[in-house]
């Protein structure tokens, strides 16, 4: 499996943002990531990542992670499209079923007690979209007739997923080419793509070896209160020191533990916002990037 680590920008915010682009390509680091976070100064995912691709010739831009239920299928497929035909190879999309901010989750409406239901039909038009000229789908949640997006990638392109429940993982298999989890031990995440194997073989197709990854959050010094407030809510009676790595040394255990749990896709990013993006690439790059083959 190839080992891949990329780098989250979390909050960088737009006057930031070229300077960091230009450092991790000058870095040769594989990718960044940008997390969608609307009530915060980050750049939105997939305005930051036409900006990341247009201003770089190898470096790879994912979205980690951005919202399918509330988007209409139609026009993610055409922006994915779009973006592939600009930068091919390049382009890393990730979805998931909703923000993580409780106050964001209104911003994408979805019919009362539907969200999953309607992520699995978008899910399937979506890769319709971007596999087939000329598209005409009839379902709940949204019909076309002769839909076309345009020039369709010459290598389709991987849909990822997030999410660590049970329905989610299972959502993977059945439906996605690979999964970016977060905030889950090694054997956690070895479980998790057990349950997406297990699907993937229940619906008759195969997620491949080395599409399964997880973010890693690194603290240098504790755990940042804030991030330790949020593991606690969302996995009560988890250590927060459990999920996030001790530094860099912790980060290089923590990602031999993973791989050793059948992961090779790893995202890394500063717990607290700490160190300067500079020392963190720095650090990064005599680290981990090593670890890569």
């Amino acid at each position: 499996m190839k080992v891949r680590i990329g780098i989250s920008l979390g909050a960088a915010e737009p006057a930031d943002f070229a300077a960091a682009v230009d450092l991790l390509e000058a870095s040769r680091v594989d990718s960044l990531w940008l997390p969608e976070t609307v009530y915060t100064p980050a750049v939105e995912p997939f305005i930051g990542i036409a900006f990341a691709l247009a201003r770089t010739t190898r470096l790879k831009a994912g979205s980690g992670i951005s919202v399918l239920p509330g988007r209409h299928p139609v026009l993610v497929a055409k922006q994915l499209a779009s973006l592939a035909g600009l930068a091919p190879g390049r382009v890393l999309p990730v979805f998931g079923l909703q923000p993580a901010a409780p106050a964001e989750r209104d911003l994408f409406p979805v019919p009362a007690g539907q969200r999953a239901a309607v992520f699995d039909e978008a899910l399937t038009l979506l890769r319709l979209l971007l596999t087939s000229p000329s598209v005409t789908f009839s379902g709940s949640f949204f019909s076309v007739d002769g839909a076309s997006v345009g020039p369709l990638p010459g290598k389709p392109l991987d849909i990822w997923l997030g999410g660590t429940a049970p329905a989610g993982l299972r959502r993977v298999g059945r439906l996605a080419d690979g999964w970016l989890g977060s905030l889950l031990t090694p054997d956690e995440a070895g479980a998790a793509v057990r349950v997406i194997n297990e699907a993937a073989d229940a619906a008759g197709r195969e997620v491949e070896p080395d599409h399964f990854g997880l973010s890693i959050p690194v603290a240098f010094g504790p755990v940042p209160a804030t991030l330790a407030a949020s593991i606690v809510r969302r996995r009560p009676g988890t250590a927060p020191a459990d999920l996030v790595a001790d530094g860099w040394a912790g980060a290089r255990r923590m990602i031999a533990a993973y791989v050793e749990a059948g992961l090779s896709k790893f995202v890394v990013r500063a717990a607290g916002g700490e160190p300067p993006l500079t020392e963190f690439v720095a650090g990064f790059s005599a680290e981990l990037m090593p670890l890569q083959n």
